[in-house]
Order: C-alpha cells, then sequence, then structure tokens
C-alpha cells in the first residue's frame, strides 16, 4: 500500500468514474485500473463493483473511505506544519534601492550574496523609489538596507560606497556646459555631475 493508491482510491470514490478519476489524477485509466486492483489484493477485498461504464464503492470500500482520507488529511496538516516551520526559519532581507540599480547591480549583489550555501535559507525582498524615500524608509524600520545616492548631513546612517556610475550629460547644444570639456566641469560648481553610491550594512 502507498500514498499514490490512497490517493486514487479517494478520488475513485468521489467520482465512481474510472475515466474521470483518471483524468482528474493525471494519469491514464489502465494505471488507475492497476493501482486500485493492487491495493485491493493487498486488501483482500473489493473496493469497486462495476456498474456499466461506471463502477460503485463497495460497503467495504465506504468502511475503509474514512480511514483513507483521515490519513491523508493528516498527511497534508504534517505536511504544512513542516512548510510553516521552514519558512518561520527563513530570514528575510529587506533591500531598498533606486531605479537605476534594478537591471544589474542589485541581481549581481543578491547572486553573489546567495552562493554560500549558508545562506539558502535567506529571501529577500524588493522595493525601488528616490533616494530620499528610500532613506526615510530605512530610518522608519521598513527596509534593512538601502543603495542610493550618497546623501549629506546624516548622522544615523553609515553609507559605504560600493558602485560609481559614469553619467553622460546631455544639453543643448548653446548650453554652457556644451563648451566645456570633460575634465572642466566642475562636480562642485552650478552643473553638479557627481554620483555616489551606497550600502548600508
Amino acid at each position: 500500500m502507498n500514498l499514490k493508491q490512497l490517493y486514487y482510491f479517494k478520488r475513485l470514490a468521489e467520482t465512481e468514474h474510472y475515466t474521470e478519476a483518471a483524468s482528474s489524477l493525471f494519469i491514464t485509466q489502465p494505471s488507475l485500473s492497476h493501482a486500485i486492483s493492487e491495493l485491493e489484493k493487498e486488501l483482500g477485498v473489493a473496493l469497486f463493483a462495476r456498474k456499466g461504464r461506471n463502477v460503485k464503492i463497495t460497503q467495504n470500500g465506504k468502511r475503509f473511505l474514512p480511514y483513507v482520507e483521515d490519513a491523508l488529511a493528516s498527511l497534508e496538516n504534517g505536511r504544512m506544519t513542516l512548510q510553516k516551520n521552514s519558512d518561520e526559519n527563513k530570514e528575510n532581507i529587506r533591500i531598498a534601492f533606486i531605479y537605476t540599480m534594478g537591471e544589474y547591480v542589485v541581481p549581481q549583489l543578491i547572486n553573489k550574496y546567495s552562493l554560500s550555501p549558508s545562506r539558502h535559507n535567506v529571501t529577500f525582498s524588493f522595493t525601488q523609489g528616490t533616494s530620499l524615500t528610500l532613506l526615510q524608509e530605512l530610518k522608519a524600520g521598513k527596509s534593512d538596507l538601502a543603495i542610493c545616492s550618497y546623501i549629506a548631513d546624516e548622522p544615523d546612517i553609515d553609507f559605504i560606497p560600493i558602485i560609481q556610475q559614469e553619467l553622460v550629460v546631455v544639453t543643448a547644444k548653446d548650453h554652457p556646459l556644451a563648451r566645456l570639456y570633460e575634465n572642466e566641469v566642475d562636480p562642485g560648481g552650478d552643473y553638479p555631475l557627481s554620483l555616489y553610491l551606497f550600502f548600508r550594512k
């Protein structure tokens, strides 16, 4: 006797129709017939009686059915309990990041972090937004870390640089910046161009 036979028996008892039961179980009718036949041989009783193209559950089948239902329900409860405990033991890291980090940087970081076998129970949840919004959420405890631009005057936040991005300035031909060479643009001047990306541990 095995679980498949019990599942098959329960489904056939519900439908009393081999073709319908087999279809709902995604198996062939001969496979279902063989499983039921083997179960009946092991139990030493007939569980179903032929009735034209259909079958009818016997008295022995009716007596056996509640035990099968209880056993399968108990096993399902056990499975759900184990699944719940497994989920509770998983650590979830909430990561917030600016939009430009979503395509390459964040996936690469997650992939590298997850390579260690000791981190297989770690899951991740993600939010996106502007640097200011992400910083506010971080301070409010809505995320565990943020990947964003550097924001000054935040003594309660640790900023750690992880990446630098090259920015391309697109201007109108008559804009003052269009007449300057790249090394002549002053990041601290009227046209700040520097972007610093930091990671909070």
